[in-house]
Parts: structure tokens; sequence; C-alpha cells
């Protein structure tokens, strides 16, 4: 196959690339030989150094195996971004687990159906959250749960202060250690730092990553310790002026979200850098602070929070020259989003990517110092194959849409207990094993790719494909709106008619009729939105990607409930 996209890498980025031959717990491990004395993690005002966080984990690792998890056993982790998500991971795996990353958001029900997929033996949750494990907990194989709290992190007097402040609050959870509870701070205090040797290989599973995939059932990608390792060196090779023991990474996206996971914390460790973790990204006046207060050079995200900086009342009073590159991922980026973070930053590189959970995650981005073509993903990374292919399976023409097919050593092994699902996406042809993405691609002559929408969200009206990303990038122009999605819903006429649901930035007022009045200027008449809904802000998931589907079917319930009445 041919790949135009090598002749287009900036200076730096190799070419011909191989993964090596680690597993996670090697990256930790030769970073903190590498740099004992650095700082690996900021937490609200705690320092943990790469030698304490090695030793941590080796502690953590060892007293997991003490309490009975065995090799290839599944522990749950439940916890947002603090030092004890980094511990439990890497503590996890050196043990000879499968981390599951289970989101902090998930409600009980939720929390029940991954725990009984996984099959997960072993929980480790933040105290708040355990609630909502007592009320699954005897519909579940968990055998063991290990307790922790912000608390546990915090320096003093914080450590004291914060407990208080969550009484006061009302959100204190009183959690007792005993019998099959643990208190995570107590496994810290192993007396042993050195846990049973367990082989490790590339190819074992180090990851389940639960995602609706390109067919919407909830099941978890078997990502490799090879996966996850190869994808953080292929970034690092993307990044050609990264500096080994000098970055500080802002670490706002959720580690229990595999772009945040890779990006943020596993590069991070491979590189050296010290990760700023922020526990709640929505808190953007906190965000702000850690950015000034860590002196961040690296700030991966996704559009909302970069969209939620430019438009924060406060962000003027802040410092924020010290973030030299940003990759955005998860969904696409604006182009107004990625023009105002610039300017708000002074200068920030903000280049969007692309990537999806079965691909650890990332597979496309744009060079950060070479050519960035606006509205497109970039280039495929090194060791990564892209095609983009029309409904016999066969390649397209350069300029035509088809589906998206990417091959690398970052795709997975395929979707847990789940080989028909694994079978509809992972394919073989022209001598390589493929991922069907589910979304709808144009390759140009050099080799940049840019996604016109996913398959499944295609918006068919009077026979005219519309795809959702064309039509919000035209909303997105607009100077009152903040966010925006368009979404299909039923039309008795042209079968499905553009919907456009909005948020708008603070302050500011628009109608609907202005609205349509403004994508008539730059969209065909097929593609102008026919209805507009105001919102005070769209749905999002915990990574704070907005939902089109969710509003896609309030939009059609809501017509439904119109025409009845």
């Amino acid at each position: 196959m041919t790949r135009p996209w090598l002749d287009h890498y900036e200076e730096g980025v190799p070419r011909g690339w191989t993964p090596s031959n680690d597993v996670l717990p090697d990256l930790l491990r030769r970073t903190a030989e590498a740099f004992p004395g650095r700082a690996a993690l900021g937490f609200l005002g705690a320092t943990t150094t790469y030698r304490e966080l090695w030793q941590d984990v080796g502690h953590f690792a060892a007293a997991l195996q003490r309490i009975g998890v065995r090799p290839g056993e599944r522990v749950s982790i439940m916890l947002p971004n603090c030092p004890q998500f980094v511990v439990a991971f890497y503590g996890a795996l050196l043990a000879g687990a499968t981390v599951v990353n289970t989101s902090p958001l998930y409600v009980a029900s939720e929390l029940e159906h991954q725990l009984r997929d996984s099959g997960s033996e072993t929980l480790i949750l933040l105290d708040a959250f355990y609630p909502r494990y007592s009320a699954v907990a005897g519909r579940v194989p968990v055998q063991r749960v290990i307790v922790t709290g912000i608390q546990d992190a915090l320096p003093f007097p914080k450590s004291v202060l914060y407990p208080l402040k969550a009484r006061r609050e009302g959100h204190w959870v009183n959690v007792r250690a005993g019998g099959s509870v643990y208190a995570f701070r107590n496994l810290l205090r192993s007396p042993s730092t050195t846990p049973r040797p367990v082989t490790l290989r590339p190819d074992d599973v180090a990851l389940l990553q639960y995602t609706g995939g390109t067919t919407g059932v909830p099941k978890g990608a078997m990502l490799t310790h090879g996966n996850l390792v190869a994808n953080a060196e292929q970034a690092r090779a993307w990044m050609t002026d990264l500096r080994p023991g000098q970055e500080v990474t802002l670490a706002a996206i959720p580690f229990f979200h595999v772009y945040g996971m890779t990006v943020a914390m596993n590069l991070s460790v491979l590189i050296g850098a010290t990760i700023a973790l922020v526990p709640n990204a929505r808190d953007i006046k906190m965000v702000l602070s850690q950015i000034v207060a860590s002196g961040a050079t690296l700030f991966p995200g996704v559009p909302t929070l970069y969209n939620a900086i430019n438009n924060h009342p406060d962000t003027r009073d802040f410092d924020l020259t010290t973030i030299r590159a940003c990759i955005s991922g998860s969904a696409p980026l604006p182009l107004e989003t990625a023009r105002q973070f610039r300017q708000t930053t002074g200068g920030a590189n903000l280049v969007e990517g692309y990537g999806l959970t079965e691909a650890s995650p990332i597979t496309h981005v744009n060079p950060i110092y070479g050519e960035q073509r606006e509205g497109s993903i970039g280039l495929p990374l090194p060791g990564v194959d892209a095609l983009v292919v029309g409904e016999d399976g066969q390649p397209v023409p350069e300029g035509e849409v088809g589906e998206l097919w990417v091959s690398g050593p970052n795709v997975m092994k395929g979707y847990w207990n789940r080989p028909d699902e694994t079978a509809k996406v992972l394919r073989e042809a022209h001598g390589q094993t493929w991922l069907l993405t589910g979304d709808m691609a144009v390759m140009d002559e050099a080799g940049y790719f840019r996604i016109v929408d996913r398959k499944k969200d295609l918006i068919i009206a009077g026979g005219y494909n519309i795809y959702p990303r064309e039509v919000e990038e035209v909303l997105y122009a607009h100077p009152a709106v903040l966010e925006a999605a368009a979404v299909g819903v039923p039309d008795p006429y042209r079968g499905e008619s553009v919907h456009a649901a909005l948020a708008l930035k603070p302050g500011m007022k628009a109608t609907e009729a202005e609205i349509i009045a403004h994508c008539r200027l730059h969209l065909s008449p097929y593609k102008v939105p026919r209805s507009v809904e105001f919102r005070a802000e769209l749905p999002k998931t915990a990574v704070g990607k907005i939902l089109r589907r969710q509003l896609a079917e309030e939009a059609r319930a809501a017509r439904q409930v119109q025409a009845a009445g």
C-alpha cells in the first residue's frame, strides 16, 4: 500500500518505526531509575517523586498479592485523577492483574453491569462512591474492596481540613475497614516493596476499557501491554521536542478514559514528566490555577475543555503562556475553538488528533510544528496504516468518502468475551488486521485525513447525505454559540431534517431565526437546520464529549409528543 503521509512527517518523526518489547511497569521502573528525584505527581500541594511513586507501586502490588489477587484477575479502579489512581493502576499491573477502568460517574446499575461483565473480583474506589457499590454488592463477583479518600493524598493540614469540609457539605462517607474491605493507605504500608515476580508479556491483556464501540453495546476492549506501550511511544515519537525529565503535563482529562490514561499518564511516565493532577475538570477555575501553579507545558484535552477556558470570565487573569503543545482528542475540534485557544494562550500549539478506544486510542494527529491542515485529523502516527474503504471493502480514490480502517501495534486484541462483536470490527484484508472504525473519512493527496462524520450519525434528508460536523462548524462560527450539536429528526416529507441543539456563551442572546439565517449564509439549503433548541448546557460524557445520540433521542421524543398533541 502507498503511504503518502510519510512525506509530510515533520523533521524528527521517524518514517520507519517499530514498538519496543516493554510492558507498562517497565516504563515507570525505568523512569524512576533515570529521574528518581523528579516530581512525578503534583496534587493540590502534595508532591510525589518518581522514586517514591515506584516504591508505592511496589508496596501496593505486594499487598494485592497478599490479600489474594492472582495474575490475570480483573481489578476495577473507580477513582478520579489523584495519586491513588496512578499507584493502583501500575500496582495492579505489577501484581499481574488486568485493570478495568471504571467511571466514577456510573450509577449503581452501570457499575453492576461492568463488574459482572468483566468478572472483577477486586474493586478500588473512592469512599464517596461506596454507597453505589453497596447497592449492588450482593449481585457482583467482587470479593474484596479497597477504599481511599481524597484526604489520603493531601498534605497537612489539608488532610485534616478536607474531611471537615466534606462533613459540612454533606459529602462525607465513612467506610470502615474490616473483613473484605481494606483501607488503601494501610495497604501502602505493606512490609514488602517487592511483589512476587510475575512474567508479563506484551501480548498480555493489561486493560479492559469499556466502550460503546462502533455498535453501541457496552463492551470491554482488550488492550494489551504492547498496545498501550506502543501508543505512548508513538505519541512520544510524534512530539519531536519533548524534553525527558523536564515537562509538566496538566492531567485534567480523566485517567479512567483511555485518552487521558495514554496521553496524560502513560506518556508522561514514559518521558519523566511531572503529572499535575486535576480531580475535577469541570471546575475551570481550578484548571486555570493548576496550569499556573504547575507551569504546565503539555495540556492534552478535549474540545469542550478548551472551549470552556476560552469563554471563562476569569481566563484573562491567568498566565497560560507556559503551555507549549496540546493535542485535542475524543471529539472533533471546531476550528473557532482552536483559533481562540491559540490566542488565549499566546500561541500554544493546539492540534486535532483522532483515535478510538479500540486503538489505545490515538491513530492520527496533525503535526505539532509541521503543516497543520485545518479541519483534518492529520496524518497516521508512525506504525499506523490507514485506508478509506468503500462498501465493497476496497480502497476508494483520494478525495472520496468511505469508512476509515486503521491497522497497527496499538489496535486491540478484541472485545472481552464477545467474539461475535470482535468479528464485526476486526478484519483480515490486504495482508493486515484492520480495525473498522465506523467513521466516514476522506484522504487527500498528501495523506491528511478528514473525518466527515460517524457512519451512524449520518443524516439523510431527501436523499442527501448530511454530516453533522459540517453543520456544527458553521454553528460554532456564530459569535453567540458556546456549544453545538446537529442531529437528525424525523421529517414526514424529507425523511429526516437537521435539528440544532445549542448552548450560548454567558451573557449572549440569539433566536432560532437568527441561527437559521446564519446557517443559510454558509450551508446548502438541505443542510440548514429546520429547528433550533437552546439549552443551558449540552449533555456530555465523563470526558466531555457531547452526547449527540442522547440529544437526537430527546429531540425525536419531543417531536412525537408534539405530533400526538
